[in-house]
């Protein structure tokens, strides 16, 4: 098993009663609905995550959404290092350095949104022109090989070392991704 922290800054906790999940903002009723931070550091939040190593309750721990600072900042005080980090990556955003910097640690990536930035275009955080499966040269080596663009860009995030967590809403493209053969 693994067990994530999702993104390396504390927010102001929500009791499950409230609401779960929680989401971003700590009270979306207010007439300025708002992040609240609470004063934890990433070195605590991840000594907390040694304990739960400790005491069996996961078998590994990893963490989300930082980059090399923030990674090499961790890695200087961690007893347990991260089993895992999970970062948005794609053609768009290669994530080269940090890529580079996990395989020296021996940590292993995982990318979301290994097709471009689509998910985030119905926050209004992206366009559909963030989405590398229009793109010519994804489309041509797709043809080539009668592999849909998606497929494409999912062994491109594997054959790069990392592994990929694809999202899709229509049932009918789950099947479709995992048929990464060459051909």
């Amino acid at each position: 098993d693994l067990y994530l922290i999702h993104f390396p800054i504390a927010l102001k906790f929500v009791p499950f009663e409230e609401r779960y999940p929680p989401e971003w903002v700590y009270d979306p009723d207010t007439a300025e609905p708002r992040m609240e931070y609470a004063r934890v550091t990433m070195q605590e939040t991840w000594e907390a995550m040694e304990k739960l190593a400790d005491n069996g309750k996961a078998r590994n721990i990893g963490l989300c959404n930082v980059n090399t600072q923030g990674l090499r900042d961790l890695l200087n005080y961690a007893r347990i290092p991260p089993a895992v980090l999970q970062v948005e990556r794609h053609a768009y955003l290669q994530q080269s350095k940090l890529l580079r910097m996990c395989e020296e640690e021996g940590i292993a990536v995982t990318g979301f949104s290994p097709l471009g930035s689509s998910s985030y275009v119905e926050l209004d955080m992206a366009t559909k022109s963030d989405s590398a499966l229009d793109e010519p040269i994804v489309a041509a080596v797709a043809a080539k090989y009668g592999k849909s663009p998606a497929q494409v860009l999912l062994r491109w995030g594997v054959q790069t070392g990392a592994s990929v967590i694809p999202k899709s809403v229509k049932q009918v493209r789950w099947g479709w991704d995992w048929d990464w053969s060459a051909g």
